[in-house]
């Protein structure tokens, strides 16, 4: 694959030349297929569903992405995986498309089976998404030395810690170049973070649980982020 530059040199000419985005789209298609089989679990044929919507994602990504939404390829990764879900729910919608005069075995309209039914699909659907990311997230922190297990251990107790940890993911939040740097570096830019000496050392204790809510607000963790921001608005931090 090419360096992050170079991709980002062929997006940025593709958004406005449909030749140059087709040419990307098949230099890419080895990813593309990579990335229907992770979801899929299956091998990848050139006419199948699936290789289609991931092609049509791909190119959406191309179109919405940039700078500030992290590594192209990260991105595009997103994007597939949300359009093959959306895919698959859609799907699993049109098989259920019966007609609602018909009656169940016992005897009552379908029209509330259809319902929860759907309801359920829906469900099913936002946990394998939340998996994924979840799945997708481990693997990310792994680049840092950081495991779901630090966490327990890294994770604040004090309220003030706690405070100052929110003050700081409000400031990456804001100053996008801090979360560039992380990824950038792997490596946590407390100095940009504050320039207390003593809030350097408690942010230093927590690290692993730092990065991993920074890594968190780089682009690709909807799910995560909303459920973040959800407790934090309550006044916690997870």
């Amino acid at each position: 694959m090419q360096d992050e530059h170079q991709i980002l040199k062929k997006v940025s000419l593709a958004r406005y030349d449909i030749d140059v985005a087709d040419g990307l789209i098949r230099e890419y298609l080895p990813f593309i297929k990579s990335e229907v089989s992770k979801y899929t679990g299956t091998y990848t044929s050139d006419g199948s569903d699936e290789l289609q919507v991931a092609m049509i994602a791909f190119h959406e990504a191309i179109l919405l992405y940039d700078k500030d939404r992290g590594a192209f390829l990260h991105y595009a990764r997103m994007i597939i995986r949300s359009r093959l879900i959306d895919h698959d729910r859609k799907e699993a919608r049109h098989k259920d498309h019966i007609s609602l005069d018909k009656e169940n075995e016992e005897g009552d309209p379908l029209i509330d089976a259809i319902a929860l039914e759907h309801d359920q699909t829906d469900e099913h659907m936002r946990l394998l998404a939340t998996k994924a990311e979840i799945l997708e997230l481990g693997k990310v922190l792994e680049t840092f030395g950081v495991s779901y297990k630090d966490l327990t251990v890294s994770s604040p107790k004090q309220e003030r810690t706690r405070a100052l940890i929110q003050k700081v993911i409000a400031k990456a939040k804001e100053d996008t170049s801090i979360l560039d740097d992380l990824l950038a570096s792997r490596k946590l830019p407390i100095q940009r973070l504050t320039t207390d000496k003593n809030e350097r050392k408690v942010l230093e204790r927590h690290r692993k649980y730092l990065v991993t809510m920074l890594v968190i607000l780089t682009n690709g963790y909807e799910i995560i982020r909303g459920h973040l921001w959800h407790i934090l608005k309550g006044g916690t931090a997870v």
